[in-house]
């Protein structure tokens, strides 16, 4: 019986730039190596940039960094061997982030050149090595580059193949330290396009099988993600109340890990205007598909569901609805008088869509006065496009500073965990604070299945709680960051805190006066 082989985890970054993908493995090495992340093989593309090793310099340049910036062409000192290269769309870029296991950095490149190799022969070339030159060369041609850092014996950086690229870039360095290096790649060999996708799933495979590896299908959950499934009578109660009133919870739709916690607390989310979304963003479990027409009755049912369950404080939220013109933002405003009307003192608290932006449907639920205005951001601006590709990073901050304008007490969200870095996340922060939002909620990213969004990695309850303080450092009143935490888990608690608040700015200016 073989040996158990060590999952991999393959990520496919797309298009990044260099810094980026560079702080993102400084990043991922430290996880590695604390043990928090598997060993994981990522997959890029950089606009064109210049990388100088650790035995290159700006000697190696052809052209000063004045003139390489006017051409849109970046240069970065990197902590990795050799000299300088070049990066620009069509070339594959793979840097392995894991552990080595043989302690021999020359076995090490020698195996990442052997996987060029056979890639290479698989397409019919002839490729082969220099003598104290490292890297791949079809004749005297060069077609790949290789240049590592290794930490702790955990890797980074790794190896760049010419595949489509047009090879222009590098007349503006000295390759490899050779003046007269001559630069190809394999479409320039092959007289053909490559498929790139073909070519990443031969590394992919060579390289599983070089170092012992098997794609990782799903990460283990850490043991602090552990939550009871137990349902007591008050949750029976709330599900049963639910069902009678024909309405949706989004506990139920998006599978929260805290619907047992809050449904035993006698506590729910509704969500409005049907159980379908006009939306398909990948990290959601709410039921995509054509909706019906809004239940017009419903918002009094909403109301009667909250009086049954006896709730002061309520939460109201939706699937998104593209196809109204509106959004549905009438719904939620004559959701929020219901309520009002059979229940005086229950506060209401609105997650809203972005509402396509318009104005007119945010001022629609903004005048009918909710005690709290929630639209969650999800996640950082880099990763819209993958993560939520129908909606818009800016848009959403439109709908933030609306509400903010409205005097309104104004919240957002985050699921973290989808691989944004540690900067991107201060950035939003940032912006959220711009935008007026004083409330804010933190939670780790679970995907609802394999056909999701996968998770890149798990936090830790440390790092929620160290965002927490970098959090109130910029001006946020209240802040709830914990690996369970969603948009509406224990949303009352914020609204104690909007009256201790208050309190406070009123004792403030009494004492003042």
């Amino acid at each position: 019986m073989g040996t158990q082989k060590t999952p991999l985890e393959i990520i496919d970054l797309g298009r990044m730039p260099y810094d980026e993908a560079f702080n993102l493995q400084k990043e991922m090495v430290q996880h590695k190596i604390a043990g928090q992340t598997m060993d994981r093989l990522l997959f890029v593309e950089h606009p064109p940039v210049i990388s100088i090793g650790r035995s290159g310099n700006s000697n190696d340049l052809r052209l000063s960094e004045a003139l390489l910036a006017k051409r849109g062409i970046s240069v970065f000192q990197s902590d990795r061997g050799g000299k300088a290269t070049f990066h620009e769309p069509g070339q594959l870029v793979a840097y392995p982030i894991i552990t080595l296991k043989r302690k021999d950095l020359k076995w090490y490149v020698g195996a990442m050149l052997d996987i060029l190799i056979s890639i290479l022969e698989c397409y019919g070339l002839t490729p082969r090595l220099k003598q104290g030159n490292p890297g791949i060369w079809i004749e005297d041609r060069k077609i790949a580059s290789i240049g590592i850092a290794v930490k702790e014996w955990v890797s980074m950086h790794g190896i760049a193949l010419n595949i489509n690229n047009d090879l222009t870039g590098f007349d503006c360095i000295i390759p490899c330290g050779n003046p007269k290096q001559i630069m190809t790649s394999m479409q320039k060999e092959l007289h053909y396009t490559i498929n790139t996708a073909e070519v990443k799933a031969l590394f992919a495979s060579h390289f599983k099988k070089k170092f012992d590896f098997q794609e990782a299908v799903e990460k283990p959950k850490p043991e602090w993600l552990t939550v009871s499934s137990r349902q007591s009578r008050p949750a029976r109660g709330v599900k049963s109340v639910v069902d009678e009133l024909n309405l949706n919870t989004v506990c139920s739709s998006a599978h929260c890990p805290n619907l047992s916690e809050c449904f035993n607390r006698g506590t729910a989310t509704f969500m409005i205007l049907g159980e379908r979304c006009t939306r398909n963003c990948r990290f959601c479990a709410v039921k995509k598909g054509s909706p019906l027409e809004p239940d017009l009755r419903e918002p009094e049912n909403v109301a009667k569901a909250v009086k049954k369950l006896g709730l002061t404080y309520s939460v109201i939220t939706s699937v998104t609805r593209d196809d109204l013109h509106d959004g549905g933002a009438e719904q939620f405003a004559e959701t929020i008088r219901q309520i009002r009307r059979l229940c005086k003192d229950t506060r209401v608290e609105v997650l809203v869509s972005d509402l396509s932006g318009s104005l007119t449907a945010i001022n629609t639920v903004c005048r009918a006065k909710p005690d709290m205005f929630n639209h969650n951001m999800e996640t950082v601006r880099r990763l819209y496009p993958e993560v939520r590709s129908q909606a818009d990073y800016e848009r959403s901050l439109y709908v933030l500073q609306s509400a903010a304008a409205w005097g309104l007490s104004v919240k957002s969200g985050l699921m973290l965990g989808l691989g944004e870095l540690n900067h991107e996340i201060i950035e939003t922060l940032k912006d959220l604070r711009k935008a007026g939002c004083t409330y804010l909620t933190l939670g780790q990213y679970l995907s609802p299945s394999k056909n999701h969004y996968p998770v890149a990695r798990y936090l830790h309850p440390d790092e929620f709680a160290a965002l927490k303080d970098i959090a109130f450092s910029m001006g946020f009143v209240d802040v709830a960051s914990g690996p369970l935490v969603r948009s509406s888990y224990r949303a009352e608690q914020f609204f104690r805190t909007i009256n201790e608040t208050k309190s406070e700015q009123r004792l403030a200016i009494l004492l003042d006066g």
